[in-house]
């Protein structure tokens, strides 16, 4: 089953449920804030995904800005991004989108989505 995790509040995720939506793409919405992936399951996707730990994060939120974040993010481990990402669902890129409790995609580019579910 494929999870969605999203802000429903979010231009972007809007725009990728509508998508998927039109796709036919049978998934399941679950709103990122109100339940926020636990710091070891943040931890096994970033591992996983093989992307830089910065791809997980909102780089233009608030909160991500509040906690200064752009001049920590190249010291961050693994761990200790997994648990800032944990504490708070609006420092997530979103939308996220899991496969069998997999990474697959983050963000929202129809290119992406249309390679990814086409």
């Amino acid at each position: 089953m494929l999870k969605f995790y999203w802000y429903p509040k979010c231009s972007t995720c809007r725009k990728a449920k509508a998508w998927l939506d039109q796709a036919g793409v049978d998934f399941e919405t679950i709103d990122l804030v109100q339940e926020t992936p636990s710091a070891d399951t943040f931890e096994k996707w970033i591992t996983a995904s093989e992307q830089p730990v910065r791809k997980f994060f909102n780089t233009s939120g608030m909160k991500y800005r509040e906690l200064g974040l752009k001049d920590k993010m190249a010291d961050l481990s693994v761990k200790e991004a997994s648990e800032l990402l944990a504490s708070d669902g609006m420092l997530v890129k979103r939308p996220l989108l899991i496969k069998n409790d997999q990474f697959l995609l983050n963000g929202f580019k129809d290119t992406t989505y249309e390679r990814t579910f086409k």
